[in-house]
């Protein structure tokens, strides 16, 4: 399956070119800022763009030069989807991204943690200028004076646009980590409480004020609203199969933005993919992306291994 950097088309270039040896970091950045695997290959490609066209003997260190670029091209973009993703028919999610079965050792704990699908969307509550100046140095590790050149922004000034990203980030993170079997236990109990019908297993395993958010973009089946409550999210998730969803899908546990999660498939291309925000042992949210555009860069079933 495919991991974190999903394209396999790039702009022709050498293998020593300093744009394909940073483009995995490139991406990573672009990624978090925007949510959507489509919008970032466009940045990164207006990136390629313009790294072309500038005389590389004036670039002193090409990889902070293309960092600038990106962005600042993914701020620019940022301040215009806002508007988009007010519009958005029904509920807006990031795009999910199959991120392989055991993720990448080098990365440390952090950058993998803000891949889920609950972090993107803690950082949707943020500016986009906010939300940079977090990533690059929350996540990223950039120093001050690296982020201020790259953001064409002062120092002093960064520093207070991370404190109030701290505070908005902070009252929304969970007190209480979960670690990764948790999280796969968990899912596969909700898989078997789902597919069994059993309903007293289901709310065994979701906490009382659960949030179900499912994103069909107005061009597939989904929940207009966010479901509140136990009760409520059990009873969609036993009414779904043959009802809101078709008896022939396809289900495969995988990784999905570095989190367990369960990709389905219809006539061996992706339907629906879901992924669980677990808390204190319990599913305090699930995500459902069902909107095909969202889902078009994933690759199609694997065939059964024996």
């Amino acid at each position: 399956m495919k991991k974190l950097e999903p394209s396999n088309e790039r702009p022709s270039a050498g293998h020593d070119d300093p744009y394909q040896r940073h483009r995995p970091l490139l991406f990573s950045i672009a990624y978090r800022m925007l949510g959507s695997v489509a919008d970032a290959e466009d940045m990164l490609q207006e990136t390629f763009l313009r790294w072309q066209q500038t005389p590389h003997e004036d670039v002193r260190d090409p990889r902070a030069f293309l960092v600038t670029i990106l962005s600042r091209l993914c701020l620019n973009l940022l301040q215009s989807t806002r508007v988009q993703r007010e519009e958005y028919v029904g509920q807006w999610l990031p795009e999910p991204i199959v991120t392989g079965p055991e993720g990448d050792p080098s990365e440390p704990a952090r950058v993998g943690e803000s891949l889920s699908m609950a972090f993107l969307l803690l950082l949707e509550r943020l500016s986009p200028i906010e939300r940079a100046v977090f990533l690059l140095r929350e996540v990223f590790d950039y120093e001050y004076p690296e982020i201020a050149r790259t953001l064409d922004q002062s120092e002093p000034n960064c520093r207070q646009i991370l404190r109030r990203a701290r505070e908005h980030v902070t009252q929304e993170r969970p007190r209480f980590t979960t670690t990764a079997r948790q999280r796969e236990d968990l899912l596969q109990k909700f898989v078997q409480a789902s597919a069994g019908g059993d309903m007293q297993e289901l709310l065994a395993i979701l906490s009382r004020d659960v949030v179900l958010y499912a994103d069909g973009g107005g061009k597939a089946t989904a929940v207009p609203n966010p479901i509140f409550g136990a009760e409520n999210v059990a009873r969609l998730l036993l009414l779904a199969p043959g009802k809101l969803l078709p008896r022939s899908l396809v289900r495969r546990v995988l990784q999905v933005n570095g989190q367990p999660g369960v990709v389905s498939y219809l006539d061996g291309l992706p339907f629906s993919v879901f992924t669980l925000d677990v808390v204190e042992g319990l599913v305090r949210t699930i995500y459902i992306v069902t909107n095909p555009e969202k889902l078009s860069h994933l690759p199609p079933l694997a065939p059964a291994t024996i």
